[in-house]
């Protein structure tokens, strides 16, 4: 069955396609989050679209039928510490090679969400601006991304309580910056990161 008209099941047809999306890359505390999958011939599911306009009750539904589906897929944390070192926009691409390097199948192409992307050897690649409401792959990718991330910030809550985290995911939600100003960073915070809201800076 072909998959629904608003996502492309494959940009090459015959070729091992791998789609790559993260998740994270504007909260200011907690890991980036990288997926990269590869889907079987013919993979549908209703439900599936860029991450960001789906439900959770439905990114839910789609996780787990992506994980019992897909041929391989692979999730991976870059943290806060590696996010201040490597600047955000490089943690979320060593974060996405680091997915395609884990799965168990090499992918002959990688169709990566975004427009930024590094070279790897013996990898072809290309990036897809808007991929995740392009491709199914992406937005396979982008669904595993945001949940797996999801479930990281609740975990962190229990351990960092008082920031909201539970619900901002750490993005800048008024919660979240009022509770730094009362409590200051965590070490789940990223200290690279100056909301105007803090200035002068907590980070530094």
């Amino acid at each position: 069955m072909a998959q629904s008209i608003h996502l492309l099941e494959h940009m090459q047809s015959g070729r091992i396609e791998a789609g790559c999306d993260e998740a994270g890359r504007g909260p200011l505390a907690g890991p980036v989050v990288a997926a990269a999958v590869i889907l079987p011939e013919g993979f549908y599911h209703p439900l599936l679209n860029d991450s960001k306009k789906m439900s959770r009750a439905h990114r839910e539904i789609v996780r787990e039928y992506i994980e019992k589906e897909a041929l391989s897929y692979s999730v991976v944390e870059v943290s806060a510490a590696e996010i201040d070192t490597l600047n955000i926009l490089w943690a979320s691409v060593e974060g996405m090679q680091r997915a395609v390097r884990n799965l168990t199948i090499k992918p002959e192409m990688i169709l990566v969400d975004g427009n930024r992307f590094r070279a790897m050897p013996g990898y072809e690649y290309t990036t897809v601006v808007h991929g995740d409401a392009t491709y199914a792959s992406i937005a396979a990718a982008s669904v595993l991304a945001k949940t797996y991330r999801d479930e990281k910030m609740e975990e962190l809550a229990k351990l960092y309580p008082g920031y909201g985290w539970e619900r901002n995911m750490g993005y800048p939600t008024e919660e979240h910056i009022a509770a730094l100003k009362a409590l200051g960073p965590t070490p789940e915070h990223r200290r690279s990161f100056h909301p105007k809201a803090l200035e002068p800076s907590l980070f530094d």
